[in-house]
């Protein structure tokens, strides 16, 4: 098993309703995207001072279900969104053993 971790910190100017439809377009990603094992997307709840405003965890079967994923059309689409609106964007990925 592969996990998948991503965080963004949004650029101020950053609007609620851009932050909820990023969030919106993450989560939409596995009705689209075969050999997801887990998927979990959502808003920072601490709001402290090292905090991201939004994080993703995934986990895939293997590193060829990664690989698809990332590939895919449909998450190259939403990895753009997230690089326009973020001022940081930060990712993890490690075996699960």
């Amino acid at each position: 098993m592969i996990t998948h971790i991503v965080c963004w910190k949004y650029k101020p100017e950053t609007t609620a309703e851009e932050r909820a439809d990023h969030i919106a377009k993450l989560r939409a990603l596995p009705s689209v995207i075969p050999n997801i094992a887990n998927f979990a997307v959502g808003s920072d709840l601490l709001h402290l001072e090292r905090s991201f405003d939004t994080g993703l965890v995934a986990v895939y079967p293997d590193r060829a279900a990664l690989d698809a994923y990332t590939d895919h059309p449909e998450h190259q689409k939403v990895a753009v969104l997230g690089k326009q609106i973020a001022e940081k964007v930060v990712s993890v990925d490690f075996e699960c053993v």
